[in-house]
């Protein structure tokens, strides 16, 4: 007789939306067993029974043919007494304490996107075809457990057919909870931008009045984007001057990998990132000549691409070479999302908008990437990504909220060794960019089942963010400095847990002198750093304002290696205007000129200098535009070492210097670049030697800069240095949220041994 055992298996992951119930039911199936599979608020519990060497087969190849989009985090196994059950079923969901995860958003797969071309098929062109393996999941859930009344589906009644592929556990969309077809789905409506339905079929309306020249609103997964036809100069003029976006580029949408390669170069993983399933937005090199509108991105060498990622983007761009697809809002605003308010705000911006009444639940704005030394590397992580979580390398007892940065905000929550970072929230600058934060932290703590009694903050005392968890008395909180933030989060990243060097390259952070840092040089680990060493510092004529305007920074750098007088004299026609003297006067009087020593902020004076960029319409735009000045040039300006202080006179002096003698623009960008993988170089070295580590981390917003990031990383590679960087996270604000957590889980893990 064979011997027969009963095991249940708790799985915890990715496990409900993504086919994972019908992979286990034909799994127990095809090896005999007997039992059940449901989901719960924990995640999936399983139930089999049978031949024991079946069973032990069951539980090998469980892990090995889970679904695409599914992501086992932990299986728990217990055995228990045989109960002679026979067959295997699938039975309902189970209620409980939340652990399980949901998916993120995903692009439709090449089954769905057969089915809305196929005529034959009763889907055929139809705008909200999905299955198990595509489609919304976090933009449309509710609560958990992940089904479908607990989504904005239920407001949807099967038909007939789809009741029958819902309930067939051999069909692709069994449990598809946004199953759906023509006939009991979501449906297109079109409108003009005063909210009047135009008659007709939507789709076409749309189509026409973007062959039109026109501008219209489409309603997404996530939220709403503007778009207009990307060849037409004068519609993306229009769009530029509507949302009082001047400079900085829109995304493009192209309908597949051929229609990129006329328009873009495309490296080495360039391609697969394009084609991934989670549709970031990549920013690719443009070719010359390139005919998409120069307006889409102008000065600048770069377009943001996406490939399309529902059926109805499929079906929006037949026939256009490239759209425009901007989110949709108003200069600096949240992305719109909900109807009412997006034909409230977006009327004045839109000729005519396409919509369909099935609900966002969840804001979610387009992820952005590139590829970093031949690897992708998130720039704005969102849509296709969160809220999948990243692991800290330290569990603490305690749930942690961390409250993240004032600009490209996210904030985390943790359970565990599970930290559940938002989507990106923007910049909260503004009450409309906070209530979307605060509605958020809400549903990712109702959602999660997590009641935070820890809080982690930047140390700024302007932060909208910090300013809330110092108000929570509830809550023990714990400043986290800026730069520690960064660094610690590629700590937590790559489960680093010893001391490292970590080289933090940004435009502002606030630093424990009360200053704004931005250019340091720490060693640290999770718990604790110090300041190693830093730029020297600058006055920031007119605060804020020197950000948008590097032209004041320039003056500041000039005027610091020369004095006023002299500055004046010998700065690049154009740069200062006639009244500069009573501005540097207000400076030397500390009349709104905080001192900062940010990195950014010498990439942006230096662009100036050089007359790339003198008034920026983004933060940043300025060294965006100086890296891609860079033209082939080997030599560097130098920097002097002052002990824990780094002097960039001599360089300002050898860039005025070059200019005088008509050194190009492009080679007096490239020396700058080299002289600061130089004098990074040589401050690792020296940290190397006196503390004996050779673990490097590089985190700030600067380090999106591809050249500056391939060149470091190679120059300490070459010389045995282990150097890491942000992957699953921005090396941007984006990921400071993750770090205050790490930092405040490795503090209170410390406090708890002791």
């Amino acid at each position: 007789m064979p011997k027969l055992e009963r095991i249940k298996l708790q799985i915890s992951g990715i496990v409900q939306g993504v086919g994972f119930r019908p992979f286990v039911y034909k799994l127990g199936r095809e090896l005999g067993l007997n039992g059940f599979v449901c989901n719960t608020a924990a995640g999936v519990t399983i139930e089999v029974e049978g031949d024991k060497n079946s069973v032990e087969e069951f539980c090998r190849l469980l892990p090995l043919r889970a679904p695409e989009l599914a992501r086992i985090d932990k299986i728990e196994r217990r055995s228990l007494p045989c109960l002679g059950t026979d067959g295997f079923v699938i039975i309902s969901s189970k209620s409980g304490e939340a652990q399980t995860l949901i998916s993120p958003d995903m692009g439709i797969c090449d089954e769905c996107l057969a089915d809305i071309f196929d005529p034959a098929n009763r889907r055929y062109r139809y705008a909200f075809t999905n299955c198990t393996n595509c489609g919304p999941r976090f933009t449309i859930s509710k609560k958990l457990p992940y089904d479908r009344p607990n989504t904005s589906m239920a407001e949807f009644s099967l038909c007939a057919e789809c009741a029958r592929e819902y309930y067939d556990p051999d069909n692709r969309r069994f449990h598809a909870q946004p199953n759906a077809c023509p006939v009991c789905g979501p449906q297109l409506t079109f409108c003009d931008n005063k909210g009047q339905i135009i008659a007709g079929d939507p789709l076409k309306t749309a189509q026409e009045a973007l062959r039109n020249g026109q501008i219209i609103a489409v309603k997404g997964l996530g939220g709403y984007h503007l778009v207009c036809d990307a060849l037409n100069n004068e519609a993306v003029a229009v769009l530029r001057g509507r949302k009082l976006r001047y400079g900085k580029a829109f995304a493009l949408m192209l309908p597949d990998l051929a229609a990129v390669k006329p328009y873009c170069e495309l490296k080495e993983g360039e391609e697969a990132l394009l084609a991934d399933r989670r549709r970031p937005i990549v920013l690719l090199n443009k070719k010359s000549p390139c005919a998409i509108a120069e307006q889409v991105a102008p000065h600048n060498k770069r377009l943001g691409v996406m490939l399309p990622y529902t059926p109805l983007h499929y079906l929006l761009i037949e026939g256009f070479s490239a759209l425009v697809m901007t989110s949709a809002n108003l200069s600096d605003e949240p992305i719109a999302f909900e109807d009412a308010d997006a034909l409230r705000r977006l009327a004045p911006l839109t000729d005519g908008f396409l919509l369909h009444n099935r609900r966002i639940v969840r804001r979610c704005d387009d992820s952005v990437t590139q590829v970093a030394l031949g690897r992708p590397a998130l720039i704005r992580r969102s849509r296709g990504y969160a809220p999948e979580p990243l692991e800290l390398p330290l569990a603490c007892s305690e749930q942690i909220f961390a409250a993240g940065a004032e600009q490209k905000n996210t904030f985390c929550l943790t359970k565990g060794n599970q930290a559940f970072v938002s989507q990106h929230l923007g910049d909260l600058e503004n009450s409309a960019a906070f209530d979307s934060y605060l509605r958020e932290l809400g549903f990712f703590k109702h959602i999660f089942a997590i009641t935070p009694t820890l809080a982690a903050y930047d140390l700024h005392p302007e932060y909208l963010a910090s300013k809330y968890i110092i108000e929570q008395t509830a809550l023990k909180a714990v400043g986290v400095q800026h730069h520690h933030a960064h660094l610690a989060a590629v700590l937590a990243e790559h489960k680093l847990q010893d001391q490292a060097i970590g080289v933090i390259f940004d435009g502002t952070g606030y630093g424990t002198d009360g200053k704004l840092w931005g250019g340091e040089f720490l060693v640290g680990d999770l718990r604790d750093f110090r300041r190693a060493a830093h730029l020297a510092y600058i006055c920031l004529p007119g605060g804020a304002k020197a950000i948008r305007e590097p032209w004041r920074l320039a003056l500041a750098y000039l005027a610091e290696t020369f004095g006023f007088d002299e500055a004046n004299k010998i700065a690049p026609e154009g740069l200062l205007p006639a009244n500069a003297d009573l501005l540097w006067q207000a400076v030397k009087k500390g009349i709104n000129a905080p001192q900062a020593c940010g990195m950014g902020r010498l990439f942006d004076g230096v662009s100036a200098i050089l007359g790339v960029n003198r008034v920026s319409d983004y933060e940043g735009q300025a060294a965006v535009e100086l890296e891609q000045a860079v033209t082939c040039d080997e030599a560097a300006y130098d920097f002097a070492d002052n002990g824990e202080v780094i002097d960039w006179r001599p360089l300002i002096a050898a860039l005025i210097k070059d200019i005088k003698n008509s050194v190009a623009v492009g080679v007096c960008a490239a020396r700058f670049h080299n002289g600061v993988v130089k004098m990074t170089l040589e401050q690792v070295q020296k940290l190397s030697e006196a503390t004996g580590l050779k673990t490097v981390c590089l985190s700030g917003g600067v380090w999106m800069n591809n050249y500056l990031l391939s060149k470091t990383v190679y120059e300490l590679q070459s010389r045995g240095y282990a150097v890491y960087f942000n992957q699953k996270l921005p090396v941007n604000d984006g990921c400071i949220a993750y770090g205050q957590a790490a930092v405040a889980a490795a503090r209170q893990n410390k406090e708890t041994k002791l």
